[in-house]
């Protein structure tokens, strides 16, 4: 079985490298792997001695002192034990290449790095502050060093700073991994004890706090705690601890910590109200107490640890395929990468089309509805009226009238009113072509694989644009042609029916009499419209083939060939170029690599502290 220093020393590796990380659990529904691992946070009123109390656990003197609000910003303190005779030395965070064995030092980088981020007002903040200390004289353990609970703002801080405080605090507390260390001094009510009400509301059990009385040689003569320390006044789930700090004038002469635990040592062992207690009192004791259970702790919580860091390794490894692994380096590599991120384009851009994905019943709503509706609202009516049918008879006739039919009043009126259509099938090119390059665009954004690569991207769609402006120019040319095709060559054998439709009457000789009235030309008028139906309905059916043809068909069959021309006389700098990733992108998959390396490492550093019976 494992000793207790390899396990907590294992969870103070673990969390180091989260922090390291900044594994904190914004980017995943999961809880974090530091939130999984329990921890220890210290929490006191002001000036209730919760500096005294790290510094008596740690063996020495690192903090800033004074008076109001000193810890303006949590301390997560990391200790890790270390072989007997190494030197005594600190490391924070943000300061990650350098060592402080002054640990005077080390008292004023807190304060600087809390100026850094507050001000040198009595401003706090929720950053915390990442402190590594490393001696023989310390068990591994991770304390969270919060600001004191205080029920008035001081000068220079607002008032909203009471409530600030209190939030800060139960965030770290009301977490189920949290042992809570409530600090309330020995001389002060116990019922006004800020830490005890808190903890109370947040461990209503008592099952993660630890109560530690603070300042007993401050009592009153012929007082003492023995009602609290017993567990009578207050009674927990865990014993209670008894501290006695170094006083102002043992601070004031820089009393060594070594010797302010020898004193605090004596003090409970010479007691007549303590000495039976002396063996479960004292700072050096409260270090094991602590180190002893969080072990126990993290005994009964390592399968749940296990459990999420396999779920996070699944989630991430997730993402990483999400997101793509890193490009090739070689030309060649990149050249085959290239082509299977156009093909995988290609392959969405042909959903939208085929119906597998939403666009492409657009193109059949232009053929369906919008050329229909360009067809019938030509001004048909107005060209074909009476009276621009003389106009244009007339006008055909010359100074000979006709004799008996205008063929080349007939022959002006069908090729003008053919020009009419040349507009409808204009729009119908251009409307598809529209509905085409939207489908590029969207397309190009629906393919997951090209999301790393925004010159791609942009390349693509270029080449795209290109092609499809190609196919537009075809199927404009192709689609004018059909109209033109309907001017060219009339239909005759339309027309030749129409003298039999009019004997068929009863009465040629009437035909011939009012051939100059209004109602000659307004028969004229009909026998066009007819044959002008006759033709819309050609077109109707003509144009979506023609535009299918030219744009759809070829959309679909070579939108990138000529890109595919031009990639294969790309040099490799140009290539590479192409690949050139969305620095975001990068560095998210950076970021989720190194997590990924850590939650593989804490499962196999779990794994082989074979503790597990």
């Amino acid at each position: 079985m494992a000793t207790m220093e390899s396990l907590i020393g294992l969870v103070n590796r673990i969390q180091r490298a989260c922090t390291v990380l900044g594994d904190h659990g914004g980017d995943t529904a999961l809880p974090t792997l530091w939130e999984a691992l329990p921890s220890v946070v210290v929490v006191g009123g002001q000036s209730s001695g919760k500096s005294s109390v790290l510094e008596s656990v740690v063996g020495r003197d690192f903090l800033p002192r004074g008076s109001g609000i000193v810890t303006r910003r949590p301390l997560v303190l990391q200790l890790h034990k270390t072989e007997p005779g190494k030197q005594d030395y600190a490391e924070f965070l943000h300061l990650p290449q350098k060592k402080f064995t002054n640990f005077s030092m080390v008292r004023k980088e807190i304060q600087d790095e809390t100026d850094r981020v507050t001000g040198k007002s009595k401003q706090i903040s929720p950053i915390p502050i990442h402190l590594s200390i490393h001696s023989p004289n310390v068990v591994n353990l991770t304390l969270i060093d919060l600001p004191g609970l205080t029920k008035v703002a001081v000068e220079g801080q607002p008032e909203s700073v009471v409530q600030e405080i209190e939030t800060m605090v139960r965030s770290y507390v009301e977490k189920p991994n949290c042992l809570i260390l409530a600090i309330t001094p020995a001389n002060q009510d116990l019922a006004t004890s800020d830490a005890i009400k808190l903890s109370r509301e947040v461990d209503p059990t008592g099952e993660r706090t630890f109560g530690v009385l603070t300042k007993l040689d401050l009592m009153d003569k012929g007082t003492n705690a023995l009602d609290i320390l017993e567990g009578r006044a207050y009674p927990l789930q865990r014993p209670w601890v008894g501290i006695v700090n170094r006083s102002q004038a043992d601070i004031n002469r820089n009393v060594d910590m070594i010797a302010a635990r020898r004193r605090e040592r004596e003090f409970f062992v010479t007691s007549p109200d303590y000495g039976h207690l002396a063996g479960g009192m004292g700072s050096e004791y409260l270090a094991k107490l602590l180190s002893r259970h969080l072990e126990s702790v993290i005994r009964t919580r390592i399968p749940g640890i296990i459990s999420l860091i396999n779920r996070s390794i699944d989630e991430l490894e997730a993402e990483l395929d999400h997101l793509g692994r890193p490009v090739a380096i070689d030309s060649g590599a990149q050249l085959y990468t290239i082509l299977e991120l156009c093909r995988a384009f290609d392959r969405v851009f042909q959903e939208h089309l085929d119906g597998g994905r939403p666009g492409g019943d657009r193109i059949y709503g232009v053929f369906d509805s919008h050329l229909p509706d360009a067809l019938r609202k030509l001004p048909f009516d107005r060209h074909l009226s009476p009276q621009n049918v003389r106009k244009v008879v007339s006008e055909a006739d010359g100074y000979q009238p006709h004799l008996i039919a205008p063929e080349q009043g007939y022959r002006r009126l069908i090729d003008s009113a053919l020009n009419y259509f040349r507009a409808p099938a204009e729009s119908s090119v251009d409307t598809v072509h529209r509905i085409l390059k939207e489908l590029v665009r969207r397309s190009i954004g629906e393919t997951q694989e090209l999301k790393r690569f925004p010159t791609l991207q942009a390349e693509i769609a270029a080449a795209s644009n290109e092609a499809l402006e190609r196919f537009r120019e075809d199927s404009k040319k192709t689609t004018l042609r059909l109209v033109d095709m309907e001017s060219s060559y009339l239909t005759v054998d339309f027309f030749r029916k129409l003298p039999q439709e009019v004997e068929r009457g009863g009465n040629p000789t009437a035909s011939t009499v009012d051939r100059y009235t209004e109602g000659h030309f307004r028969r004229i008028g009909s026998n066009v419209t007819l044959y002008i139906g006759m033709v819309a309905e050609t077109l109707r059916n003509g144009i979506p083939k023609a535009v299918v043809h030219c744009q759809v068909k070829e959309a679909k069959r070579s939108l990138l060939d000529h890109f595919y021309t031009q990639l294969g006389q790309k040099e490799a700098k140009q290539l590479a170029q192409l690949l050139d990733e969305d620095p975001r992108l990068m560095e998210r998959r950076q970021q989720c690599a190194k997590r990924l390396e850590l939650y593989k490492s804490a499962r196999d550093e779990i794994d082989s502290v074979t503790w597990i019976r």
